[in-house]
């Protein structure tokens, strides 16, 4: 009989350093680490060129040199996980006693991995998950009734009252790599293999620099600035822990905190709340009448709403799979607001452009903006884009990256009028909550 070896199954953890399942696995275990690319969630993406399964992939060749140097490797699988841990399981050339890997809050995940223990269990083998994603676990700060809170505000304050030091305490993974398994035919596929191309988009670094991070309080709101971290495909992925991030948060910037414990209030809101993906927090608020007018959608879409700042942030979105926070506001807005869309078709289409694309915070953005989510604006509520572009891009710097044509005649004209479209959102949603 083959020795008894354990798997590792990277997901939104793709690091070896500071990994709390993988130094758990390997303190304990010879090791053989794998990724899934999931044909349940590939099949459904349009773009062949899609610049998260890029970003991805580098992160996963980083991972398999690492490995390299200790004469093994990353084991990358393709297809449907209850299949490909079918064939892990058949596969002669392995003796699997236990699989680990770190958990995932999202719905899909939490279904996927319930299907993946018991198929484990079945076969007798066991399953561990562990905290890597955030520093509170989703169903553990609860208000005075027990209950999840509904409003960010006391969700913080009991974070950073709860909140110990030794909970950003590491997990030197990188230290038990000698633990790696090296008896095994590794299958590493490329991109194509995977039916997917190259992308031209360009990947933000995962430092942030020190000055960022002292000055974030100051300098995010202002899009022309470099004032955001722009850690958040970082975050998404796990290619940063998010222990090392708060331990600097904690030390430089409380702001920057805040928006750290924004994600996991958002995270907590999903697990504890999962109707939240398909409807509106407030069931109030599913009785808006939306007009879905698809010819402006598109013109929001493709940044032709003639609103510069609004035209700006979707251009950025569409040509780096970024948009600065405070424009995702402005922008959210504008397609909830002034023209009556359904935030959902919204959500779905910064979730097929977003990099940083996290379920979670998307969904959150989102129904904050319609006003339809936990701790929303309120519907009467509408950012004026004129008013927002005085404010924070007072010089036009950001905007005429993106809009050059600015004062061209062929800038298109507004495709709604903003005190119109205010009075009329403000009714409209007035009527549907009465």
């Amino acid at each position: 009989m083959n020795k008894e070896i354990a798997i590792f199954w990277f997901r939104r953890d793709l690091r070896f350093i500071d990994n709390h399942g993988l130094f758990k696995c390997l303190s304990t275990h010879t090791t053989l680490p794998i990724f899934i690319f999931d044909t349940d969630i590939l099949d459904i993406l349009d773009d062949k060129s899609d610049a998260r399964v890029n970003f991805i992939h580098q992160q996963l060749e980083a991972l398999d040199k690492k490995f390299k140097s200790y004469h093994s490797g990353l084991h990358i699988m393709n297809g449907k996980p209850v299949d490909c841990f079918k064939n892990l399981l058949q596969d002669d050339a392995l003796n699997i006693s236990a699989v680990y890997t770190n958990r995932d809050y999202e719905p899909y995940a939490k279904k996927r991995d319930a299907e993946i223990e018991q198929l484990l269990k079945d076969k007798g083998v066991s399953f561990h998950t562990f905290q890597d994603h955030v520093i509170f676990e989703p169903d553990t700060l609860k208000n005075q009734s027990g209950d999840p809170y509904k409003v960010y505000t006391p969700f913080r304050k009991l974070w950073e009252k709860e909140f110990q030091d030794g909970q950003t305490n590491t997990f030197p993974s990188e230290t038990q790599l000698n633990n790696l398994y090296t008896s095994y035919d590794f299958q590493f596929l490329s991109l194509e293999q995977i039916g997917f191309k190259p992308t031209s988009i360009v990947f933000p670094n995962d430092s942030v620099e020190e000055e960022i991070l002292r000055k974030y309080d100051q300098d995010r709101d202002y899009p022309a600035k470099k004032g955001t971290s722009r850690l958040g495909v970082h975050l998404r992925h796990g290619t940063v822990s998010i222990r090392q991030i708060v331990r600097k948060a904690k030390a430089t910037n409380d702001v920057f905190l805040s928006e750290l414990i924004w994600r996991e209030f958002y995270i907590m809101i999903m697990d504890q709340f999962p109707h939240v993906v398909e409807k509106a927090f407030k069931p109030a608020y599913e009785h808006i009448p939306w007009i879905n007018d698809e010819a402006q959608f598109e013109a929001w879409c493709e940044g032709k709403t003639g609103y510069p700042i609004v035209d700006a942030g979707m251009r950025e979105l569409n040509n780096t799979g970024y948009m600065h926070n405070r424009i995702r506001m402005v922008t959210a807005s504008f397609l909830t607001k002034h023209l009556l869309i359904d935030w959902r078709w919204g959500e779905a289409y910064f979730a097929k452009k977003l990099l940083d694309f996290e379920l979670a915070s998307n969904n959150g953005g989102w129904q904050w903006a319609a006003g339809t989510g936990t701790d929303a604006q309120p519907y009467f509520r509408v950012f004026n884009p004129d008013s927002q572009t005085k404010k924070f891009d007072p010089e036009l710097k950001y905007i005429k990256k993106w809009v050059p044509e600015l004062n061209e005649l062929d800038y298109p004209k507004p495709i709604v009028d903003h005190k119109t479209a205010r009075e009329r959102a403000i009714a409209t949603y007035k009527d549907a909550l009465n």
